[in-house]
């Protein structure tokens, strides 16, 4: 493993488990020390004292401006500096018709998937922008750019994130600080378990329902993620800013099979007017 990010410092949000988990370790492997942020208070603690030195849990909750500053505060407290922000935490929230979606529903999914990022970037940036160096992730969707893949609220908060990111890019980019977003497709999470099969432990069964629609050989993984984030928050990147870093196996914009290369296609032809063939 490189060392791509000696001395420097990482907050990752939603990082107890799935893509947050598999890119708080992959940055610490990396030489970060790593702030974990979670509401998931044991998953968050064994990860931290899993990954040992350089790595420690604070409970966040992305919804609250006071528990997104705190955490900003404590990595700057701890390491001296925050120089990697991802905003990674996300829930499917509301699910259900839209004639029948419940406000409370509607607001707590608004609540975490885009004002959480919104708070995460205000106060990432709050730090980063005096030292004029600075990079800050958040995680997106497919279902922000193709419909009926994603539930209706989430799939505009997730949209909101694309948006905003590529916003805020604007703002910072004179200041030394890069913004992007990331969407994952279909990953082999706990999240993708538990819509796949009803059990979020399950990730055997879940792979097997992958399957059916993987467009490369396997199901997509969270270190395909984490690996993804590594590469964006690096030096290699530095001219990569408001871009949205598809990481789908071509899902959300080569979705299709090539069908006119393939089967009665396979052979070179024309197809000109009148069913003219040539």
């Amino acid at each position: 493993m490189t060392s791509r990010f000696d001395g420097r410092s990482v907050i990752v949000t939603g990082a107890a488990s799935g893509i947050g988990a598999a890119s708080a370790r992959r940055f610490h492997a990396e030489g970060a020390s790593v702030l974990i942020a979670d509401v998931q208070e044991a998953a968050g603690e064994a990860l931290a004292d899993a990954m040992g030195d350089r790595a420690v849990f604070l409970r966040t909750d992305v919804s609250d401006e006071n528990s997104v500053s705190a955490a900003v505060d404590t990595a700057v407290e701890r390491f001296g500096k925050l120089d990697v922000f991802f905003a990674n935490a996300g829930v499917m929230g509301a699910l259900g018709p839209i004639a029948k979606l419940r406000a409370a529903d509607i607001d707590h999914t608004i609540a975490v998937n885009l004002r959480g990022v919104i708070l995460c970037m205000k106060h990432a940036v709050r730090v980063m922008q005096p030292r004029r160096s600075g990079v800050v992730l958040a995680t997106a969707s497919p279902a922000a750019l193709v419909g009926g893949v994603g539930p209706h609220v989430y799939s505009a908060t997730k949209a909101g994130i694309i948006g905003l990111a590529q916003s805020v890019a604007a703002e910072v980019r004179p200041d030394g600080l890069r913004v992007n977003a990331i969407v994952p497709g279909s990953i082999l999470t706990g999240m993708t378990a538990d819509i796949a099969t009803g059990d979020p432990r399950n990730l055997e069964a879940a792979a097997k329902a992958l399957e059916r629609s993987n467009l490369i050989d396997r199901p997509g993984l969270p270190d395909d993620i984490a690996a993804a984030a590594a590469f964006l928050a690096s030096d290699d990147a530095r001219f990569v800013t408001g871009s949205t870093f598809n990481i789908d196996a071509g899902y959300t914009y080569a979705p299709g099979n090539s069908p006119f290369a393939r089967g009665d296609w396979a052979e070179p032809m024309g197809m000109y007017e009148g069913g003219r063939h040539t």
